[in-house]
């Protein structure tokens, strides 16, 4: 019985660890195999003869096209725990620009602000969208046809707007985030909203209960997993308005500052190593959504 109660539960503990390992594995295998090929125009690889000695040299160049992963990892390590996060000036103790986990907080602090204004948003138009069919039939249309325009060529135009009136610094950035975030809430909680079916709506209607008390009492805890699912999506979209929003102002902080700042060095392992500081950021902010999701559930009687 033991045994057989030991060999149920692999699958649940380890049944995605040896999936997602050979998927990374081959990824990075594929990937150190693509340093060569995408580096060999580079004029240190002119000289270079025999297949090892061609790798070796592609694996450890100073700017390459494309880096190797270990690269990739050193700069990472260099520019955050390998350098300090504060420095001593004339002014004072200041944060150190030349480490990354200080431009990480600034596209964070405008990640999780937009967020917020979009979370709200999203949820006060789905509230007023499935209460009014009037608003059902003429601002869905708008809210989806407010997508179809690129972020890249609407964000100057907010930051140039929201300037000439004295928002500058993290708002423009916020608000940005919020136009990108806003949409899948807003569709997820109208679908979530209005899943409740006739006869669970026909019941409150027999208990003589108020548009108030069927939205608290059957509307909303309906739309729960559609706002956690929605969520995860606009959380992530949310840090990508903020790294959006740095590129157009030439700003001296943040994600997109040092992805700018890179490409007009020529920097490649610099710019990589904030992609995968702003993914790793993605995922801790997608796992707290989904922590925050296994509590609010349990708190329902969900399962966990």
């Amino acid at each position: 019985m033991v045994a057989t109660m030991t060999a149920a539960a692999l699958p649940r503990t380890g049944g995605s660890f040896l999936p997602v390992t050979l998927i990374s594995a081959i990824i990075l295998g594929i990937w150190y195999l693509a340093c060569l090929p995408m580096n060999a125009d580079l004029p240190q690889m002119a000289n270079a003869t025999g297949l090892a000695n061609r790798y070796a040299i592609a694996w450890s160049l100073e700017r390459p096209v494309l880096p190797a992963p270990h690269q990739i990892i050193i700069e990472l390590y260099n520019s955050t725990i390998g350098t300090r996060l504060t420095r001593q000036t004339a002014d004072g103790i200041v944060f150190n620009p030349r480490n990354l986990l200080f431009h990480g907080w600034v596209t964070l602090s405008a990640t999780l602000l937009g967020f917020l204004m979009g979370a709200l948003l999203g949820i006060g138009l789905a509230v007023a969208i499935v209460h009014s069919r009037v608003l059902q039939k003429s601002l869905m249309p708008w809210i989806i046809s407010s997508q179809t325009i690129p972020i890249l060529a609407i964000a100057p135009i907010i930051i140039v707007a929201l300037g000439s009136v004295g928002l500058t610094g993290l708002i423009p950035k916020a608000i940005i985030s919020m136009y990108l975030c806003f949409f899948p809430i807003a569709i997820g909680m109208v679908k979530g909203f209005a899943s409740p079916d006739g006869m669970q709506l026909d019941l409150m209607r027999t208990y003589n209960a108020s548009r108030p008390q069927t939205f608290w009492k059957l509307r909303w805890p309906a739309a729960i997993p559609y706002l956690f699912a929605s969520l995860k999506v606009a959380i992530s979209i949310s840090l990508v308005g903020a790294i959006v929003g740095e590129l157009p102002t030439g700003a001296q902080a943040g994600i997109g500052a040092r992805l700018l700042s890179g490409s007009y060095y020529g920097q490649t392992i610099q710019i990589w190593s904030a992609l995968v500081l702003a993914a790793l950021m993605a995922a801790a902010l997608i796992a707290a959504v989904t922590l925050a999701e296994r509590i609010t559930l349990r708190a329902m009687g969900g399962r966990p």
